[in-house]
Protein backbone atom coordinates (compact mmCIF):
# COMPACT_ATOMS: atom_id res chain seq x y z
CA UNK A 1 0.00 0.00 0.00
CA UNK A 2 1.54 3.26 -1.12
CA UNK A 3 1.48 6.44 0.94
CA UNK A 4 2.65 9.87 -0.05
CA UNK A 5 2.70 13.31 1.53
CA UNK A 6 1.08 16.02 -0.54
CA UNK A 7 0.61 19.72 -0.02
CA UNK A 8 -2.97 20.93 -0.31
CA UNK A 9 -4.02 24.54 -0.54
CA UNK A 10 -7.01 25.19 1.72
CA UNK A 11 -9.03 28.00 3.19
CA UNK A 12 -8.16 28.06 6.87
CA UNK A 13 -10.57 29.74 9.30
CA UNK A 14 -9.13 32.24 11.76
CA UNK A 15 -10.78 32.98 15.15
CA UNK A 16 -12.09 36.30 13.83
CA UNK A 17 -14.13 34.42 11.22
CA UNK A 18 -11.96 35.48 8.25
CA UNK A 19 -10.05 33.08 6.02
CA UNK A 20 -6.35 32.63 5.28
CA UNK A 21 -4.92 30.64 2.44
CA UNK A 22 -2.70 28.04 3.99
CA UNK A 23 -0.58 25.11 2.93
CA UNK A 24 -1.52 22.00 4.83
CA UNK A 25 0.35 18.73 4.63
CA UNK A 26 -1.93 15.71 4.48
CA UNK A 27 -1.28 12.04 4.08
CA UNK A 28 -2.76 10.73 0.86
CA UNK A 29 -3.16 6.96 0.80
CA UNK A 30 -3.41 5.07 -2.44
CA UNK A 31 -6.69 3.36 -1.48
CA UNK A 32 -8.61 6.62 -0.99
CA UNK A 33 -10.24 8.27 -3.99
CA UNK A 34 -9.83 12.06 -4.09
CA UNK A 35 -12.74 14.36 -4.96
CA UNK A 36 -13.01 18.14 -5.09
CA UNK A 37 -16.28 19.92 -4.37
CA UNK A 38 -17.86 23.25 -3.53
CA UNK A 39 -20.21 21.63 -1.02
CA UNK A 40 -20.22 18.37 0.89
CA UNK A 41 -23.43 17.43 2.67
CA UNK A 42 -23.16 14.79 5.40
CA UNK A 43 -26.47 12.94 5.59
CA UNK A 44 -29.23 12.36 3.05
CA UNK A 45 -32.35 12.78 5.16
CA UNK A 46 -34.97 15.45 4.35
CA UNK A 47 -32.49 18.19 5.25
CA UNK A 48 -29.44 16.61 3.65
CA UNK A 49 -30.83 15.55 0.29
CA UNK A 50 -32.75 18.83 -0.13
CA UNK A 51 -29.62 20.82 0.78
CA UNK A 52 -27.55 18.83 -1.70
CA UNK A 53 -30.03 19.36 -4.53
CA UNK A 54 -30.41 23.06 -3.77
CA UNK A 55 -26.65 23.50 -3.64
CA UNK A 56 -26.30 21.85 -7.05
CA UNK A 57 -29.11 23.98 -8.48
CA UNK A 58 -27.25 27.08 -7.29
CA UNK A 59 -24.22 26.02 -9.31
CA UNK A 60 -22.13 24.34 -6.63
CA UNK A 61 -20.34 21.07 -7.34
CA UNK A 62 -22.06 18.99 -4.65
CA UNK A 63 -21.32 15.70 -2.91
CA UNK A 64 -23.72 13.97 -0.49
CA UNK A 65 -22.37 11.33 1.90
CA UNK A 66 -24.75 8.78 3.45
CA UNK A 67 -23.75 5.98 5.83
CA UNK A 68 -26.83 3.83 5.15
CA UNK A 69 -27.42 1.70 2.07
CA UNK A 70 -30.47 3.73 1.06
CA UNK A 71 -30.97 7.49 0.82
CA UNK A 72 -33.60 9.43 2.74
CA UNK A 73 -32.43 9.11 6.35
CA UNK A 74 -34.72 8.24 9.24
CA UNK A 75 -37.74 10.03 7.76
CA UNK A 76 -38.04 8.03 4.55
CA UNK A 77 -36.73 4.71 5.83
CA UNK A 78 -37.92 4.24 9.43
CA UNK A 79 -39.85 7.38 10.33
CA UNK A 80 -42.35 9.70 8.65
CA UNK A 81 -43.00 7.71 5.47
CA UNK A 82 -43.46 4.12 6.72
CA UNK A 83 -45.49 5.30 9.72
CA UNK A 84 -47.87 7.29 7.51
CA UNK A 85 -48.32 4.29 5.21
CA UNK A 86 -49.29 2.16 8.22
CA UNK A 87 -51.53 4.88 9.65
CA UNK A 88 -53.40 5.25 6.35
CA UNK A 89 -53.94 1.55 5.67
CA UNK A 90 -54.71 0.60 9.28
CA UNK A 91 -57.45 3.25 9.22
CA UNK A 92 -59.08 1.52 6.23
CA UNK A 93 -58.90 -1.82 8.07
CA UNK A 94 -60.38 -0.25 11.19
CA UNK A 95 -63.29 1.24 9.21
CA UNK A 96 -64.09 -2.18 7.77
CA UNK A 97 -63.55 -4.16 10.98
CA UNK A 98 -65.56 -1.90 13.29
CA UNK A 99 -68.59 -1.64 11.01
CA UNK A 100 -67.98 1.96 9.96
CA UNK A 101 -68.18 0.97 6.29
CA UNK A 102 -71.38 -0.99 6.92
CA UNK A 103 -72.99 2.12 8.41
CA UNK A 104 -72.14 3.90 5.17
CA UNK A 105 -73.93 1.22 3.14
CA UNK A 106 -70.80 -0.72 2.19
CA UNK A 107 -71.25 -4.31 3.32
CA UNK A 108 -68.34 -6.73 3.13
CA UNK A 109 -67.77 -10.30 4.21
CA UNK A 110 -65.44 -11.39 6.98
CA UNK A 111 -62.70 -8.81 7.39
CA UNK A 112 -59.22 -10.31 7.79
CA UNK A 113 -55.87 -8.66 8.40
CA UNK A 114 -52.99 -9.68 6.14
CA UNK A 115 -50.16 -8.09 8.11
CA UNK A 116 -47.52 -9.25 5.65
CA UNK A 117 -49.31 -7.50 2.76
CA UNK A 118 -49.85 -4.39 4.91
CA UNK A 119 -46.13 -4.24 5.63
CA UNK A 120 -45.39 -4.89 1.96
CA UNK A 121 -47.34 -1.78 0.94
CA UNK A 122 -45.35 0.22 3.47
CA UNK A 123 -42.10 -1.10 2.01
CA UNK A 124 -43.21 -0.24 -1.54
CA UNK A 125 -43.77 3.38 -0.53
CA UNK A 126 -40.36 3.55 1.14
CA UNK A 127 -38.57 1.99 -1.84
CA UNK A 128 -40.27 4.28 -4.34
CA UNK A 129 -39.36 7.43 -2.44
CA UNK A 130 -35.78 6.49 -1.55
CA UNK A 131 -35.22 5.45 -5.14
CA UNK A 132 -36.70 8.76 -6.20
CA UNK A 133 -33.96 10.62 -4.35
CA UNK A 134 -31.38 8.67 -6.37
CA UNK A 135 -33.02 9.89 -9.55
CA UNK A 136 -33.14 13.46 -8.26
CA UNK A 137 -29.43 13.30 -7.42
CA UNK A 138 -28.67 12.05 -10.90
CA UNK A 139 -30.83 14.71 -12.53
CA UNK A 140 -29.25 17.51 -10.50
CA UNK A 141 -25.69 16.14 -10.83
CA UNK A 142 -25.20 15.48 -7.12
CA UNK A 143 -22.46 12.93 -6.42
CA UNK A 144 -23.57 10.31 -3.88
CA UNK A 145 -20.87 8.62 -1.78
CA UNK A 146 -21.76 5.76 0.55
CA UNK A 147 -20.05 5.57 3.94
CA UNK A 148 -19.71 7.43 7.23
CA UNK A 149 -18.82 11.08 6.65
CA UNK A 150 -16.22 12.47 9.04
CA UNK A 151 -14.80 15.99 8.88
CA UNK A 152 -11.03 15.56 8.89
CA UNK A 153 -10.10 19.19 8.22
CA UNK A 154 -11.73 22.61 7.84
CA UNK A 155 -12.08 21.87 4.13
CA UNK A 156 -11.99 18.08 4.03
CA UNK A 157 -14.44 15.24 4.62
CA UNK A 158 -13.36 11.60 4.68
CA UNK A 159 -15.72 8.77 3.79
CA UNK A 160 -15.18 5.85 6.18
CA UNK A 161 -15.90 2.16 5.72
CA UNK A 162 -17.72 0.26 8.46
CA UNK A 163 -14.36 -0.76 9.97
CA UNK A 164 -13.27 2.89 10.22
CA UNK A 165 -10.84 2.81 7.31
CA UNK A 166 -10.86 5.67 4.80
CA UNK A 167 -12.19 4.81 1.37
CA UNK A 168 -12.61 8.28 -0.14
CA UNK A 169 -11.55 11.85 0.64
CA UNK A 170 -13.33 15.00 -0.51
CA UNK A 171 -11.70 18.43 -0.45
CA UNK A 172 -14.40 21.09 -0.34
CA UNK A 173 -15.09 24.78 0.16
CA UNK A 174 -18.21 24.25 2.30
CA UNK A 175 -19.56 21.51 4.53
CA UNK A 176 -23.20 21.06 5.62
CA UNK A 177 -23.81 18.77 8.59
CA UNK A 178 -27.26 17.20 8.15
CA UNK A 179 -26.86 14.04 10.20
CA UNK A 180 -30.29 14.15 11.83
CA UNK A 181 -31.18 12.35 15.03
CA UNK A 182 -31.52 8.91 16.60
CA UNK A 183 -33.85 7.28 19.12
CA UNK A 184 -33.25 8.42 22.69
CA UNK A 185 -32.57 5.32 24.81
CA UNK A 186 -34.40 4.78 28.09
CA UNK A 187 -31.95 4.24 30.99
CA UNK A 188 -31.96 0.64 32.17
CA UNK A 189 -34.18 -0.69 29.36
CA UNK A 190 -32.47 -2.57 26.55
CA UNK A 191 -34.16 -2.43 23.16
CA UNK A 192 -34.12 -5.71 21.19
CA UNK A 193 -36.58 -4.55 18.45
CA UNK A 194 -38.70 -7.65 19.08
CA UNK A 195 -40.53 -7.43 22.42
CA UNK A 196 -38.91 -4.18 23.58
CA UNK A 197 -38.93 -1.92 20.55
CA UNK A 198 -38.14 1.61 19.43
CA UNK A 199 -40.18 3.34 16.74
CA UNK A 200 -38.05 1.44 14.21
CA UNK A 201 -39.08 -1.97 15.54
CA UNK A 202 -42.71 -0.89 15.97
CA UNK A 203 -42.90 -0.31 12.21
CA UNK A 204 -42.05 -3.95 11.46
CA UNK A 205 -43.63 -6.20 14.09
CA UNK A 206 -44.25 -9.72 12.80
CA UNK A 207 -47.63 -10.07 14.50
CA UNK A 208 -50.19 -7.94 16.29
CA UNK A 209 -49.39 -8.01 20.03
CA UNK A 210 -52.30 -8.76 22.35
CA UNK A 211 -51.12 -6.00 24.69
CA UNK A 212 -48.80 -3.09 23.98
CA UNK A 213 -47.45 -0.49 26.40
CA UNK A 214 -46.06 2.83 25.19
CA UNK A 215 -43.52 4.80 27.18
CA UNK A 216 -44.59 8.26 26.13
CA UNK A 217 -47.82 9.72 24.71
CA UNK A 218 -46.19 12.26 22.43
CA UNK A 219 -46.41 12.36 18.64
CA UNK A 220 -44.58 9.08 17.98
CA UNK A 221 -46.40 7.25 20.76
CA UNK A 222 -49.95 8.16 19.76
CA UNK A 223 -49.28 7.62 16.04
CA UNK A 224 -47.80 4.13 16.40
CA UNK A 225 -50.16 3.34 19.26
CA UNK A 226 -53.05 4.17 16.91
CA UNK A 227 -51.72 1.80 14.24
CA UNK A 228 -51.53 -1.22 16.53
CA UNK A 229 -54.73 -0.36 18.40
CA UNK A 230 -56.63 -0.32 15.08
CA UNK A 231 -55.09 -3.66 14.16
CA UNK A 232 -56.37 -5.24 17.39
CA UNK A 233 -53.86 -4.60 20.17
CA UNK A 234 -54.84 -3.37 23.63
CA UNK A 235 -52.68 -0.24 23.88
CA UNK A 236 -51.83 1.66 27.06
CA UNK A 237 -49.70 4.82 26.98
CA UNK A 238 -47.71 5.74 30.09
CA UNK A 239 -46.93 9.46 30.06
CA UNK A 240 -44.84 11.46 32.56
CA UNK A 241 -46.60 14.71 31.65
CA UNK A 242 -50.20 15.50 32.49
CA UNK A 243 -51.38 15.74 28.89
CA UNK A 244 -51.37 13.88 25.56
CA UNK A 245 -49.63 15.03 22.35
CA UNK A 246 -46.23 16.15 23.58
CA UNK A 247 -44.77 19.63 23.90
CA UNK A 248 -46.33 22.55 22.02
CA UNK A 249 -49.87 21.22 21.73
CA UNK A 250 -52.71 23.53 22.81
CA UNK A 251 -54.33 22.51 26.12
CA UNK A 252 -57.91 22.55 24.71
CA UNK A 253 -56.88 20.48 21.72
CA UNK A 254 -54.94 18.03 23.90
CA UNK A 255 -57.97 17.38 26.13
CA UNK A 256 -60.23 16.77 23.14
CA UNK A 257 -57.53 14.62 21.52
CA UNK A 258 -57.27 12.43 24.62
CA UNK A 259 -61.05 11.97 24.75
CA UNK A 260 -61.19 10.91 21.10
CA UNK A 261 -58.21 8.53 21.38
CA UNK A 262 -59.71 7.00 24.54
CA UNK A 263 -62.98 6.49 22.68
CA UNK A 264 -60.98 4.68 19.96
CA UNK A 265 -59.61 2.26 22.56
CA UNK A 266 -56.23 3.64 23.70
CA UNK A 267 -55.79 3.89 27.47
CA UNK A 268 -53.70 6.66 29.03
CA UNK A 269 -51.81 6.70 32.32
CA UNK A 270 -50.82 10.35 32.71
CA UNK A 271 -48.56 11.81 35.41
CA UNK A 272 -46.95 8.38 35.55
CA UNK A 273 -43.34 7.38 35.03
CA UNK A 274 -41.79 4.07 34.03
CA UNK A 275 -39.06 2.99 36.45
CA UNK A 276 -38.04 -0.38 34.99
CA UNK A 277 -38.91 -3.15 32.56
CA UNK A 278 -37.95 -6.82 32.40
CA UNK A 279 -38.74 -9.80 30.19
CA UNK A 280 -40.38 -12.69 31.99
CA UNK A 281 -42.07 -15.83 30.64
CA UNK A 282 -42.50 -14.35 27.17
CA UNK A 283 -43.99 -11.13 28.50
CA UNK A 284 -42.60 -7.69 29.35
CA UNK A 285 -43.21 -6.58 32.94
CA UNK A 286 -43.21 -2.79 33.25
CA UNK A 287 -42.83 -1.06 36.63
CA UNK A 288 -44.55 2.31 36.89
CA UNK A 289 -44.87 4.98 39.56
CA UNK A 290 -47.29 7.86 40.02
CA UNK A 291 -45.51 11.21 39.66
CA UNK A 292 -47.74 12.90 42.25
CA UNK A 293 -48.66 10.12 44.71
CA UNK A 294 -45.63 7.82 44.33
CA UNK A 295 -47.92 4.79 43.95
CA UNK A 296 -46.05 1.87 42.39
CA UNK A 297 -47.41 -1.02 40.35
CA UNK A 298 -46.51 -3.47 37.60
CA UNK A 299 -48.08 -3.76 34.16
CA UNK A 300 -47.79 -6.62 31.66
CA UNK A 301 -47.45 -6.43 27.89
CA UNK A 302 -46.38 -8.49 24.90
CA UNK A 303 -44.57 -5.52 23.38
CA UNK A 304 -43.12 -2.43 25.03
CA UNK A 305 -42.61 0.56 22.75
CA UNK A 306 -40.03 3.05 24.01
CA UNK A 307 -40.81 6.45 22.47
CA UNK A 308 -39.39 9.13 24.76
CA UNK A 309 -38.03 11.29 21.97
CA UNK A 310 -34.95 11.60 19.79
CA UNK A 311 -31.45 13.00 20.24
CA UNK A 312 -29.04 14.59 17.74
CA UNK A 313 -26.77 12.21 15.85
CA UNK A 314 -23.43 13.99 16.13
CA UNK A 315 -20.99 11.25 17.17
CA UNK A 316 -17.74 10.58 15.29
CA UNK A 317 -18.12 13.57 12.97
CA UNK A 318 -14.72 14.98 13.85
CA UNK A 319 -16.23 18.09 15.46
CA UNK A 320 -14.17 18.10 18.66
CA UNK A 321 -10.90 17.81 16.74
CA UNK A 322 -11.81 21.00 14.85
CA UNK A 323 -12.84 22.89 17.98
CA UNK A 324 -16.58 22.70 17.28
CA UNK A 325 -18.11 22.07 20.70
CA UNK A 326 -21.57 20.57 21.16
CA UNK A 327 -24.11 21.84 23.68
CA UNK A 328 -25.37 19.87 26.69
CA UNK A 329 -27.91 18.03 24.49
CA UNK A 330 -25.39 17.02 21.83
CA UNK A 331 -26.51 19.67 19.34
CA UNK A 332 -24.20 21.71 17.11
CA UNK A 333 -24.36 25.44 17.97
CA UNK A 334 -24.84 27.67 14.91
CA UNK A 335 -25.49 31.33 14.18
CA UNK A 336 -28.41 32.81 12.22
CA UNK A 337 -26.75 31.72 8.95
CA UNK A 338 -26.34 28.13 10.24
CA UNK A 339 -22.55 28.58 10.52
CA UNK A 340 -20.58 26.86 13.26
CA UNK A 341 -17.50 28.47 14.81
CA UNK A 342 -15.80 27.59 11.52
CA UNK A 343 -17.74 29.77 9.06
CA UNK A 344 -17.51 27.37 6.10
CA UNK A 345 -18.92 24.48 8.16
CA UNK A 346 -22.70 24.65 8.54
CA UNK A 347 -25.29 22.54 10.37
CA UNK A 348 -29.05 22.16 9.91
CA UNK A 349 -32.00 20.01 10.96
CA UNK A 350 -32.28 17.75 13.99
CA UNK A 351 -28.64 18.18 14.97
CA UNK A 352 -29.14 21.88 15.82
CA UNK A 353 -31.56 23.71 18.10
CA UNK A 354 -35.28 23.75 17.31
CA UNK A 355 -38.09 21.28 16.67
CA UNK A 356 -37.06 17.93 15.19
CA UNK A 357 -39.25 18.14 12.10
CA UNK A 358 -38.44 17.06 8.54
CA UNK A 359 -39.94 20.18 6.98
CA UNK A 360 -37.99 22.44 9.34
CA UNK A 361 -34.79 20.70 8.20
CA UNK A 362 -35.75 21.11 4.53
CA UNK A 363 -36.33 24.84 4.91
CA UNK A 364 -33.07 25.30 6.80
CA UNK A 365 -31.17 23.36 4.14
CA UNK A 366 -32.51 25.52 1.31
CA UNK A 367 -31.79 28.88 2.93
CA UNK A 368 -28.43 27.62 4.25
CA UNK A 369 -27.36 26.73 0.69
CA UNK A 370 -28.64 30.07 -0.58
CA UNK A 371 -26.64 31.83 2.12
CA UNK A 372 -23.45 30.11 0.95
CA UNK A 373 -23.73 31.90 -2.39
CA UNK A 374 -24.64 35.27 -0.88
CA UNK A 375 -28.41 34.98 -0.53
CA UNK A 376 -30.51 36.25 2.36
CA UNK A 377 -30.97 33.82 5.25
CA UNK A 378 -34.24 34.03 7.15
CA UNK A 379 -36.66 31.58 8.75
CA UNK A 380 -39.50 32.32 11.17
CA UNK A 381 -39.71 29.30 13.47
CA UNK A 382 -43.04 30.58 14.78
CA UNK A 383 -44.47 29.71 11.35
CA UNK A 384 -43.24 26.10 11.29
CA UNK A 385 -46.31 23.83 11.64
CA UNK A 386 -46.56 20.58 13.61
CA UNK A 387 -48.83 17.64 12.74
CA UNK A 388 -49.92 14.42 14.45
CA UNK A 389 -51.19 12.00 11.77
CA UNK A 390 -53.77 10.11 13.80
CA UNK A 391 -57.48 10.09 12.91
CA UNK A 392 -58.57 12.76 13.40
CA UNK A 393 -55.34 14.60 12.65
CA UNK A 394 -53.97 17.26 15.00
CA UNK A 395 -52.04 20.28 13.70
CA UNK A 396 -50.87 23.61 15.02
CA UNK A 397 -48.73 26.60 14.16
CA UNK A 398 -47.82 29.74 16.07
CA UNK A 399 -48.65 30.59 19.67
CA UNK A 400 -50.78 28.68 22.16
CA UNK A 401 -52.98 30.35 24.75
CA UNK A 402 -50.41 29.36 27.36
CA UNK A 403 -47.67 31.14 25.36
CA UNK A 404 -49.69 34.34 25.02
CA UNK A 405 -50.64 34.41 28.70
CA UNK A 406 -47.01 34.01 29.75
CA UNK A 407 -45.98 36.78 27.33
CA UNK A 408 -48.70 39.12 28.55
CA UNK A 409 -50.32 39.44 25.11
CA UNK A 410 -54.04 40.22 24.99
CA UNK A 411 -55.76 37.94 22.51
CA UNK A 412 -59.12 36.93 21.11
CA UNK A 413 -60.25 33.34 20.53
CA UNK A 414 -62.33 31.95 17.69
CA UNK A 415 -63.53 28.33 17.72
CA UNK A 416 -65.53 26.41 15.16
CA UNK A 417 -66.51 22.71 15.53
CA UNK A 418 -66.40 20.32 12.58
CA UNK A 419 -69.83 19.11 13.71
CA UNK A 420 -71.14 22.37 12.19
CA UNK A 421 -69.16 21.98 8.95
CA UNK A 422 -71.13 20.69 5.95
CA UNK A 423 -68.32 18.65 4.34
CA UNK A 424 -67.40 16.97 7.62
CA UNK A 425 -71.08 16.19 8.13
CA UNK A 426 -71.33 14.68 4.62
CA UNK A 427 -68.29 12.51 5.37
CA UNK A 428 -69.59 11.51 8.82
CA UNK A 429 -66.24 12.70 10.17
CA UNK A 430 -67.17 15.44 12.62
CA UNK A 431 -64.81 15.01 15.57
CA UNK A 432 -62.72 18.08 16.42
CA UNK A 433 -62.57 21.82 15.90
CA UNK A 434 -60.53 24.75 14.64
CA UNK A 435 -59.23 27.18 17.25
CA UNK A 436 -57.80 30.56 16.21
CA UNK A 437 -55.89 33.06 18.36
CA UNK A 438 -55.71 36.66 17.21
CA UNK A 439 -54.14 39.80 18.67
CA UNK A 440 -56.90 41.67 20.51
CA UNK A 441 -55.60 45.08 19.40
CA UNK A 442 -54.35 44.49 15.85
CA UNK A 443 -56.33 41.33 14.91
CA UNK A 444 -53.09 39.74 13.62
CA UNK A 445 -53.32 35.94 13.41
CA UNK A 446 -51.08 34.62 16.22
CA UNK A 447 -51.84 30.91 16.30
CA UNK A 448 -53.98 28.19 14.75
CA UNK A 449 -54.82 24.86 16.40
CA UNK A 450 -56.81 22.19 14.59
CA UNK A 451 -58.05 18.75 15.48
CA UNK A 452 -60.17 17.20 12.78
CA UNK A 453 -60.28 15.82 9.23
CA UNK A 454 -57.45 17.05 7.02
CA UNK A 455 -55.87 19.15 9.77
CA UNK A 456 -52.39 18.45 8.41
CA UNK A 457 -53.35 19.97 5.05
CA UNK A 458 -55.39 22.84 6.45
CA UNK A 459 -52.64 24.06 8.79
CA UNK A 460 -50.60 25.18 5.79
CA UNK A 461 -53.16 27.91 5.05
CA UNK A 462 -52.57 29.20 8.57
CA UNK A 463 -48.78 29.07 8.10
CA UNK A 464 -49.05 31.03 4.84
CA UNK A 465 -51.31 33.64 6.45
CA UNK A 466 -48.94 34.06 9.39
CA UNK A 467 -45.87 34.35 7.14
CA UNK A 468 -47.53 37.31 5.41
CA UNK A 469 -48.73 38.91 8.66
CA UNK A 470 -52.42 38.38 7.87
CA UNK A 471 -55.19 39.37 10.25
CA UNK A 472 -58.05 37.09 11.21
CA UNK A 473 -60.30 39.38 9.14
CA UNK A 474 -58.05 38.85 6.09
CA UNK A 475 -58.63 35.09 6.28
CA UNK A 476 -62.34 35.52 7.04
CA UNK A 477 -62.79 37.65 3.90
CA UNK A 478 -61.12 35.12 1.58
CA UNK A 479 -63.65 33.07 -0.38
CA UNK A 480 -63.33 29.37 0.53
CA UNK A 481 -64.81 26.67 -1.72
CA UNK A 482 -68.02 25.02 -0.50
CA UNK A 483 -68.40 22.40 0.77
CA UNK A 484 -64.91 21.96 2.22
CA UNK A 485 -63.52 21.28 5.68
CA UNK A 486 -61.36 24.39 5.29
CA UNK A 487 -64.51 26.50 5.66
CA UNK A 488 -64.20 25.68 9.37
CA UNK A 489 -60.86 27.49 9.33
CA UNK A 490 -62.49 30.54 7.78
CA UNK A 491 -65.35 30.48 10.29
CA UNK A 492 -62.97 30.26 13.28
CA UNK A 493 -61.08 33.30 11.95
CA UNK A 494 -64.39 35.10 11.46
CA UNK A 495 -65.29 34.43 15.09
CA UNK A 496 -61.86 35.54 16.37
CA UNK A 497 -62.23 38.81 14.44
CA UNK A 498 -65.92 39.67 14.84
CA UNK A 499 -67.00 37.52 17.76
CA UNK A 500 -69.54 35.56 15.69
CA UNK A 501 -69.43 32.72 13.17
CA UNK A 502 -72.07 32.26 10.47
CA UNK A 503 -72.81 28.54 10.74
CA UNK A 504 -72.58 28.05 14.50
CA UNK A 505 -74.32 29.62 17.48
Amino acid sequence: MQSSLVNTVRLLARPNGKFNLGIVTVQNRGYATQHDADLVVIGSGPGGYVGAIKGAQLGMKTVCIEKNATLGGTCLNVGCIPSKALLNNSHYYHMAKTGDLAKRGIEVGEVKLNLEALMGEKSKAVSALTGGIKMLFKGNKVTHLEGHGKITGPNQVSVLNADGSVKEVVNTKNIMIATGSEVTPFPGIEIDEESVVSSTGALSLKQVPEKMILIGAGVIGVELGSVWSRLGSQVTAVEFLGHVGGMGIDADVSKQFQRIMTKQGIKFRLNTKVTAAKKQNGKVIVSVEGVKDGKMEEMEADVLLVCVGRRPYTDNLGLEELGIEKDDRGRVPVNSRFQTVLPNIYAIGDCIQGPMLAHKAEDEAIICAEGMVGGAVHIDYNCVPSVIYTHPEVAWVGKTEEDLKSEGVEYSVGKFPFAANSRAKCNNDTDGMVKILGDKKTDRLLGAHIIGPGAGEMINEAALAMEYGASCEDVARVCHAHPTCSEAFREANLMAWSGKAINNM
